[in-house]
């Protein structure tokens, strides 16, 4: 995107960049964009939007069954333990919602012209609301959201989509040292991954960087688990990503770890926010 966007300020005016990124506040950013966006709306054909429809790859219906999907998630919701507060998000978030803690490209996210962001990873929205509770002095957060995600990059796998749906969990809470924290959120994601997928769990973790956490792993998290917990060490995707510790959740189909979003949120270290989510649709395709 660099080069191509470059060629395109290239063809502006001196001092259009600095002026649209610098120079206006968001609301006379967003009036400008708004005129830009209603004048080319207009010149829309219908025959040009049934093209659009059709090669659209961000509008495109998704090949899932609906009907199957609402089964899945139906039966998501009543395994989850009463503990995890529901959330239903917003399709929209605020500009820089992933890049502003995580080490996304904006360019991955389909951004709008109102200072948001069409949601991309509830993993990102749910920590912030996590954050705003445990401000609000909730000693312990637990939350869960079904979301419908858009993604801006493109995939080479077969069957995968840019829109798609996630089952997500996240907990937040203030560490009580020698990782004793960590493992009790563990715990409580990895206990309801087990109960969704049966022995098809396939749990998984792989320490990025070595803590207490291992030591808590074998004394505390195994014990507490009716199926393997399993350390995969070839694993390196995401080792930026995750702070420390990332999981992996069905073979694949799930992922998650320990991030420092609500710590860096509310500008505590002690904080401590663990991630974890699977594909709707990919769980509703291989049945489980």
């Amino acid at each position: 995107m660099g080069d191509v966007s470059e060629r395109f300020w290239a063809k502006l005016p001196d001092g259009s960049r600095d002026a649209l990124v610098n120079g206006l506040s968001q609301s006379e950013l967003q009036s400008v964009l708004l005129d830009v966006s209603r004048e080319r709306a207009a010149k829309v054909t219908p025959p040009r939007l049934l093209q659009r429809w059709q090669q659209d790859r961000f509008v495109r219906p998704s090949a899932v069954d609906p009907r199957e999907l609402v089964k899945t998630q139906q039966r998501l919701w009543e395994l989850l333990p009463e503990k995890f507060a529901g959330v239903q998000l917003s399709p929209l978030a605020p500009l820089g919602t992933c890049s502003a803690v995580a080490p996304i490209n904006q360019h991955q996210i389909v951004s709008t012209i109102r200072g948001t962001e069409v949601a991309s990873d509830p993993t990102n929205e749910l920590a912030i609301e996590a954050a705003v509770r445990r401000r609000a002095g909730q000693d312990r957060v637990h939350l869960a959201t079904c979301q419908r995600v858009v993604r801006a990059q493109q995939f080479d796998t077969p069957g995968f989509s840019a829109h798609f749906e996630l089952f997500v969990l996240v907990s937040s809470a203030r560490d009580t040292g020698s990782c004793r924290t960590e493992a009790e959120l563990l715990i409580d994601h990895l206990s309801f991954w087990h109960a969704v997928l049966g022995e098809k769990a396939g749990l998984t973790f792989t320490a990025f960087k070595e803590t207490a956490l291992r030591d808590r792993i074998e004394d505390t998290v195994r014990p507490a688990l009716a199926v393997p917990f399993t350390e995969d060490t070839e694993r390196t995707k995401s080792a930026t990503y995750y702070a420390g510790t990332a999981l992996g959740i069905g073979n694949g189909i799930g992922d998650g770890g320990f991030t420092t979003w609500t710590a860096d949120l509310l500008g505590d270290a002690k904080e401590r926010c663990l991630t974890s989510c699977i594909s709707t649709e990919f769980l509703t395709a291989t049945g489980a």
